[in-house]
Parts: C-alpha cells; sequence; structure tokens
C-alpha cells in the first residue's frame, strides 16, 4: 500500500525541484494534495527524498500517484491517466506564470533558454512523454550522398487518408463536443475523457504570427528534439495562401533556433490533422535540409534572392536571402503560380472540376541572419490504377506505409507503424528459417502477416538467410528501400529526364531560368 501523506511530500520535493513551485506556495500545495488523496492531516516521519531531485523523468511519481488512486477508489484502472494527468497539472505553474518566465528568460539569455525551460518543463510535468519516446525503434539509412531517418513509432496508431478527409467536411454547425477538436486552445487545462486526452498538465506559449493570435507547445510523442507544434488560436482548416508565408517567415523571426514547415492542407497529401490550421517545428534539421541544390537558378524580379532545384527525391526548390520582404513575395508567387498549373505530360491537373489538387509545403528557417525557404510540390489527384494517390505511396508499399504522406516524411523523416516492430522480426524469422514458410497460410485474410505476403515471398525467392541478424538486415533493407520509393512516388516531377524538363518548364513560367 502506497502512503498517500508521504506521496504528498514527494510530490512537493518534486515540484520545488523541477516544476517552479514557490516556497511560498508550498503550504497551499500541500493542503491541496492532501485534500485530493483524502488524507486529513500532512506527514510527520523522517524520510531521506533527496533521490526526487536527481529524477530524469517524472515516471516514479506518476506510477504511485496512479497505483495510490486505484487503491483507494479515487479512479479507475481505465482512468488511471487521466487523474495522473490531474495531480501534475496542478503542480505546473499556471499558463500566464509560464509565459511569464519564458518571455523573462529570452528577454535576459536568449530563446535558446527559453526553449530549454519551456521543454524541460514539458517533460517534467509528464507532458512529453520522454519515455514513451525513448522506445521508438530508430535508424538512419545512407543513400549516397543523401540520407533517411526512419523510425518505428509505438506510440501512435496508423490513420486512414479517407478518415482524415472527412473531417474537412464537418461544419461548424455539426460540432458537438468541447474542445472542438485535440488542438484547440481550450484544451489548456481540459480534464479528459477516455476519447479525448487529458490536458490539465499542457502549457503553451503565445506569439503573434501573420498578425493572428497562435500559440506553441511541444509534441507529447515527439518524432524529432524539441518537436514543437504552432497553432491557430481560431479553429479553422489549414490552408496554404500568402499569410502561410507570413506565419512561418514571423515564426522563426521568434524562433530562430527552430524550423518550421506547414503541411500542404489537402487529403492524402496534407498530413493527420486538416480541420485546424497548425505547424510542424522545432530543434531538428531534417535529411532535406542537408540536400545541397543541384540545379542554381535566378529570378529577374528577385535577384537578391537565390534560388535552386534542391537534390531531393521528391520536388523541392530552395529560396534563401536576407532580404524578408523579398523572398516572402518570391514565395508566394510561386505559391499563386503552382495552384492553378496544369502539365498533362507528366499527370499534373491543378483542378478536376472545383476540386483542387495542387497545393505545396513551405518550410522555414534561418541561418544566421538568411532566411531559408524549401517549397516541396504536391499534388493529391487520384485514377482508377492509383485510388490512393497518384503522387502517394504506390500499392506495392501499403503493407510498409499507407498513410498520407505528410511534411515530416516529405523532408526525410518517415514515422512508420507501431505494429511493424513485431511484424518484420516475424518475417526475418522466417527468413533464417526459424519458422516455416507458407505462402498459402499467409495468404488467409486472419494471417497477421497476411498484409506482407508478397514482401516475404520476393525476399524468400533472393534466398534463405544464414542467422538471424542477417535476415533481420535484410528486412531492414526492404524497408528502406520502400521508404525512398514512396518519395520518389510523390514527386510531381519526376527524377528522370521527362521529369526534370518538366520541372523546369513550370520554374520558367515562375520566371525561374
Amino acid at each position: 500500500m502506497i502512503d498517500g501523506k508521504l506521496l504528498v511530500e514527494k510530490l512537493l520535493k518534486y515540484a520545488k525541484a523541477f516544476l517552479h513551485l514557490n516556497e511560498r506556495d508550498e503550504i497551499y500545495m500541500r493542503n491541496i494534495l492532501l485534500r485530493e488523496f483524502k488524507q486529513v492531516e500532512p506527514y510527520e516521519g523522517q524520510e531521506d527524498l533527496s533521490f526526487i531531485e536527481k529524477l530524469d523523468v517524472p515516471d516514479l511519481l506518476v506510477n504511485e500517484v496512479e497505483e495510490y488512486a486505484i487503491e483507494n477508489g479515487l479512479t479507475t484502472d481505465l482512468e488511471r491517466n487521466l487523474y495522473s494527468t490531474y495531480i501534475f497539472g496542478l503542480l505546473s505553474p499556471l499558463p500566464s506564470k509560464v509565459n511569464e518566465t519564458f518571455n523573462a528568460i529570452k528577454e535576459k539569455n536568449g530563446i535558446e533558454k527559453a526553449c530549454e525551460y519551456f521543454y524541460d518543463l514539458s517533460i517534467k510535468n509528464n507532458y512529453v512523454q520522454k519515455t514513451a519516446i525513448s522506445r521508438n525503434m530508430l535508424w538512419v539509412y545512407q543513400d549516397g550522398d543523401r540520407y533517411l531517418e526512419i523510425t518505428i513509432n509505438l506510440s501512435k496508431p496508423e490513420k486512414d487518408n479517407k478518415e482524415i478527409a472527412k473531417l474537412l467536411t464537418v461544419k461548424p454547425t455539426q460540432k458537438a463536443k468541447y474542445p472542438a477538436c485535440f488542438l484547440c486552445k481550450e484544451n489548456e487545462g481540459f480534464q479528459g475523457s477516455l476519447t479525448h486526452p487529458a490536458r490539465e498538465n499542457i502549457r503553451t506559449i503565445s506569439l503573434k504570427m501573420g498578425g493572428e493570435d497562435w500559440f506553441v507547445q511541444y509534441s507529447p510523442y515527439a518524432y524529432y528534439n524539441e518537436h514543437m507544434i504552432a497553432i491557430s488560436n481560431d479553429h479553422h482548416p489549414m490552408h496554404i495562401a500568402s499569410d502561410t508565408v507570413e506565419k512561418v517567415l514571423d515564426f522563426v523571426d521568434f524562433f530562430p533556433n527552430y524550423m518550421i514547415g506547414s503541411n500542404a492542407a489537402l487529403p492524402i497529401i496534407g498530413g493527420s490533422i486538416l480541420n485546424h490550421e497548425h505547424f510542424q517545428g522545432g530543434e531538428h534539421l531534417m535529411p532535406m535540409h542537408k540536400a545541397p541544390i543541384k540545379k542554381a537558378m535566378q529570378n529577374a524580379k528577385y535577384p537578391q534572392v537565390k534560388v535552386g532545384i534542391v537534390d531531393w527525391y521528391n520536388s523541392v526548390i530552395r529560396l534563401q536571402s536576407k532580404d524578408r520582404d523579398a523572398i516572402k513575395n518570391f514565395a508566394i508567387d510561386v505559391i499563386n503560380a503552382w495552384e492553378k498549373y496544369s502539365d498533362e505530360s507528366v499527370d499534373i491537373y491543378a483542378k478536376t472540376g472545383d476540386t483542387r489538387h495542387n497545393s505545396l509545403s513551405p518550410v522555414c528557417r534561418k541561418q544566421g541572419d538568411e532566411y531559408v525557404i524549401d517549397m516541396i510540390f504536391r499534388n493529391n489527384r487520384t485514377s482508377d490504377e492509383y485510388p490512393d494517390g497518384i503522387f502517394h505511396a504506390h500499392p506495392e508499399y501499403h503493407n510498409i506505409k499507407k498513410e498520407g504522406i505528410g511534411l515530416i516524411e516529405a523532408m526525410g523523416l518517415f514515422i512508420l507503424p507501431g505494429r511493424l516492430k513485431k511484424q518484420l522480426s516475424m518475417i526475418a524469422d522466417i527468413l533464417c528459417k526459424n519458422e516455416k514458410y507458407d505462402y498459402e497460410e499467409l495468404s488467409k485474410p486472419d494471417n497477421y502477416l497476411n498484409v506482407h505476403k508478397d514482401m516475404i515471398k520476393a525476399l524468400i525467392e533472393q534466398g534463405y538467410e544464414k542467422d538471424f541478424a542477417s535476415a533481420e538486415q535484410k528486412v531492414v533493407d526492404y524497408v528502406n528501400n520502400v521508404c525512398k520509393n514512396i518519395l520518389d512516388n510523390t514527386a510531381v516531377f519526376k527524377n528522370d529526364q521527362k521529369g526534370q524538363q518538366a520541372f523546369v518548364k513550370f520554374l520558367g513560367a515562375c520566371g525561374i531560368e
């Protein structure tokens, strides 16, 4: 049995060490916790709690809070996470205080120190799930001078593109819940439910982007270091337009230590949340960012802006300039030109009837006092041959990745479904004869490896491996190649002579020679 009174003291010790609990507020918070834990008086014993100050993550205390609450009927096993989130929300500074402290540190010590404070708080109050993130599998695939980062994310469920698209059809009058979605500002302090995560411990930083009220938070299940999400205060759909460029430039002026990018805002190519405008950013530089320019170009209208085609799998141009207005207007011109551009020779159609197909992802960062904007061209058209998207992962790769290829993957960081951890290991067992190979058995719809049956057959035809390690490497090599091929699928201008000539033709229409 967990001692509730002692648990209160542990939590107070932790809050003073990591959550900025002021000593003046200690008695007040002790009484609040005693009430929450149904205790009438505080702990009076002597206990060495110095170990609390050495904790990297709050997992130990989170588990104790949850176990105590279950033992004493304060929550159920099903709702244990809701309860611990509530307690750590109580222990965290109020949102106004977090903003006050962040801005004071930024003013005195710079933005990097302010972000360090904010990120550490988000880990220590159990919003950023550092332990869960550390369980993800991650490796780097070196492909000549280019590389991809590939992760099997064990905390992120797969989402269906058709379900994502349905969210765009929900009209404001149909809203039946509060908050309207997982990104809304109203999540701050929200108690949550079994279908909506608790958010008492979330803290956000307010800022202006494009003259509008926005806020930033860290991602609870980050895909990379200091994974930050910038979110509009208003619940309105994603879009790519001139104001998008203004907003990402405002972001990097406020956070010059972070990159920021927008999903392409259309189903299939637009990420997993389309009904609330938001951007993805953070400290991490993606593989695309490190890819060089393969063809330098110029635009007479903007001589102060360097421009070129990026040596990358999909179709990207890079703009670089110290002149903010020039690079902004250049990017806007490209957005406007691409929105209505068609070239049937390479299957690019801007519209089908009134349905738009062209969009792009602008990705912005700063290098010293120079702005850099990478523009990834996207098209979400479908066909009878490719009903899930012509410029989407083709059907032969859906066993590895069927979800839309959004901003993060387009930049070279693949987020693969958690099911693959077990499935790929099982495939390796077959390839080294630890398990029997039976194609008919794999073809049964209820077989766990059914989705991989053709992949397994192809690998078996290459020959069995001598041991599990070599079989596992063979599977990883296959996945690496699939990820590379998926990015090639998403390229609207293919990396062959015909595709690159079409790319140059489009850029010429934008005044880029």
